[in-house]
């Protein structure tokens, strides 16, 4: 029964949502605030990140791959094919869900907890609307640019490590990045990251509105965000996947 409740709380937070904003000018501030927060704030991790992977994926690509059959080229396309997939979508996802979606789930429920909510319900303001929409909107707009820039900095690891270990050279791997590339792929890395966006967005935004306590279960909440969050966004790759592909 405290899962039903829990769906239907949400599904209200989120019908709760749309409704005409008092100060357009206010709410855009906010947006833009929470855009360089989510964006900027992960901006460092993300390509770290996406880098590395990149790298490790060359180097493991050619350590399995040994048959003189094959050519090296065919090392590049795996890596595309596995960052731009997998790596950059779900992964990227899963560590924002992590950085952005414990920091979401932290601001509203210190928020809470402080009765700022309160106050601002009191003056008239739809919280939901100017507390959750701007983070939601500001994800779906940060996070698929995140995942198309860790698409290029993790296929650029890969070209990298494979020129640095001499794995092969950088012109075996840009001709291998050319050859039977599949552009839906990208394609289907977007769709994913934005129902990711919304996943990390919404559940976090609806753990941190709802607390109730002090520190110790705003702490919990945010914990509580991350799991669900990553635990959604695993879910939703293998449905959109099966879906999709």
């Amino acid at each position: 029964m405290n899962i039903f409740r829990n769906i239907g709380r949400y599904l209200l937070m989120i019908k709760g949502m749309f409704s005409r904003p008092e100060n357009g000018k206010m709410y855009w501030k906010e947006f833009m605030r929470q855009c360089s927060e989510i964006g900027i704030g992960s901006l460092g991790i993300v390509a770290i990140i996406s880098v590395f992977i990149g790298a490790v994926s060359t180097i493991q690509t050619a350590y399995q791959l040994v048959s003189p059959l094959i050519p090296p080229s065919t090392i590049a396309q795996i890596v595309r094919d596995t960052v731009i997939l997998e790596f950059a979508p779900t992964l990227v996802c899963i560590v924002l869900a992590g950085v952005v979606g414990s920091k979401i789930a932290s601001e509203l429920g210190n928020m809470r907890v402080s009765e700022q909510i309160d106050a601002l319900e009191i003056m008239g303001i739809n919280t939901k609307t100017y507390l959750i929409l701007p983070k939601i909107v500001a994800a779906l707009v940060v996070v698929p640019m995140l995942v198309v820039l860790s698409m290029v900095l993790g296929i650029w690891g890969g070209r990298l490590a494979g020129s640095m270990a001499n794995i092969l050279s950088g012109y075996t791997y840009d001709k291998g990045l050319l050859e039977s590339f599949v552009p839906y792929n990208v394609i289907f890395a977007l769709i994913k990251s934005y129902a990711f966006a919304f996943i990390i967005a919404s559940i976090s935004a609806y753990h941190g509105y709802f607390v109730k306590g002090g520190a110790l279960e705003i702490g919990k909440a945010s914990t509580k965000a991350v799991v669900i969050s990553c635990i959604l966004i695993l879910f939703s790759d293998y449905v959109l996947s099966a879906l999709l592909l």
